[in-house]
């Protein structure tokens, strides 16, 4: 069966640990889209790691890790990041790497930090990990396909040319800055072709079999909803789809395999980067919440940057679930939040004196005030509770009321950081 983990929101709902925690139960974990430009913060046996490429399920040694062709592959961030993992005594995962997956270069890293440059004030908060100028080149069809460093030399040198030709005018005259080499890019390409080929395979037909051998897939995706580049609070968005659906196109399956999928939802809300959040809190709340929250405080697993904190919006979530297709929701970080006496549920938008519960474009975001509806808090440590029945009456309260907002039922609540802080209901 396979199973999609994605997000409802702004990213950072905890993904990396349900997809951890799930993998123990499955055979293949897919990383779909998306690229080294966030991180999925996972705590377990082995200590905390911060995944930016690798799946989520390189913890177990049952499992195959598979890099789709959706997603943006820094060939040595891959490297390194599985380096990494084995100097810290985990086991080295078996990986795959689509040959339809398209390569992140290192230019894409300087255009995106000098477009971000030039945009000054008015820049998207980028992460500068390269990943906008990358899908641009891919859907320009001047990106380079892991399958091409493979070809000929001829051939490779030809495209170099002819990207060449295209970057140096933008790099000379818009930017201002050094053009590229043609022979250091084919140097480049030819170490990266020595770095991947050992786990290069045709990974669409190797899922093909696995579905029909009866596997246990899951598929992982990067960020949430409201990043995605069609749905979300565009401009302030990634650069490839981040929903459920994709999921299917990113590892190359059909989309009718998707039985499940978990959505993971925060029990408040967090964002890194620009755009539209009409439950944000500013000041010492705002401070009290990011210093208490996540795993070790609120803060990029990518970029390091604080995140901006709100309350739980329950017209985003709810939003990010129907356009997922959750089938069942996880919600996390549920035990930040006892150190409140109240809590607010943001249960509408208010735009032009009128209020609700549709979440709608960016200009609509724009103008939209938060309606909020207040639940008592429950004052106490609820870590280590195993059974829902356990947990204090006002969390429960709490819970149910954010199930019947959301119209999907909560499957599991995360009350910890940990791999095994979790409850079933």
């Amino acid at each position: 069966m396979v199973t999609a983990i994605v997000g409802a929101n702004w990213g950072d709902e905890g993904k990396g640990k349900i997809t951890d925690m799930l993998g123990q139960e499955s055979d293949i974990i897919v990383r779909f889209q998306g690229g080294s430009n966030a991180g999925h913060t996972i705590i377990n046996d082995y200590g905390k790691f911060a995944l930016h490429l690798l799946p989520s399920g390189v913890f177990y040694d049952h499992t195959t890790c598979i890099i789709g062709n959706g997603v943006a592959l820094n060939i040595p961030y891959l490297v390194k990041e599985l380096a990494d993992i084995v100097a810290k005594n985990v086991p080295k995962p078996r990986i795959l790497v689509s040959d339809r997956a398209q390569i992140l270069m290192p230019y894409h890293i300087k255009f995106d930090e000098y477009e971000e440059e030039r945009l000054g004030k008015a820049s998207f908060g980028s992460t500068k990990s390269g990943i906008a100028p990358f899908y641009s080149d891919k859907y320009a069809k001047i990106g380079f396909q892991v399958s091409e460093l493979f070809a000929d030399e001829k051939t490779i040198r030809e495209k170099i040319a002819r990207i060449c030709v295209q970057k140096n005018v933008i790099l000379e005259h818009l930017y201002r800055k050094p053009k590229l080499d043609e022979e250091e890019l084919y140097r480049t390409l030819m170490e990266y072709k020595e770095m991947v080929e050992p786990y290069v395979c045709d990974t669409s037909a190797y899922l093909r079999q696995a579905i029909a051998d009866g596997k246990n897939i899951l598929l992982e995706g990067q960020l949430g909803t409201l990043k995605d580049p069609d749905f979300g609070i565009y401009p302030m968005v990634t650069s490839s789809s981040t929903l459920a659906a994709y999921g299917a196109i990113g590892a190359g399956i059909p989309p009718y395999e998707i039985k499940r999928i978990v959505t993971v939802v925060k029990a408040y809300s967090s964002a890194v980067g620009a755009g539209e959040f009409v439950s944000e809190i500013f000041g010492e709340e705002a401070d009290e919440l990011r210093r208490r929250g996540g795993d070790s405080g609120e803060f990029g697993a990518t970029t390091g940057r604080p995140r901006r904190m709100g309350w739980f919006d329950a017209v985003a979530s709810r939003y990010g679930c129907k356009l997922q297709g959750a089938t069942d929701v996880a919600l996390t970080v549920l035990d930040v939040l006892g150190y409140l006496d109240e809590l607010p549920i943001c249960v509408g938008y208010e735009i032009d004196g009128k209020v609700t519960r549709d979440f709608p474009t960016t200009a609509g975001l724009a103008k939209a005030k938060p309606v909020y509806e207040k639940l008592p808090g429950w004052k106490t440590d609820i870590r280590g509770i195993k059974k829902y029945e356990d947990l204090p009456e006002n969390c429960r309260k709490y819970i149910e009321f954010i199930e019947k907002e959301l119209e999907v039922p909560i499957t599991m609540v995360s009350n910890g950081p940990n791999r095994n802080d979790i409850i079933y209901r």
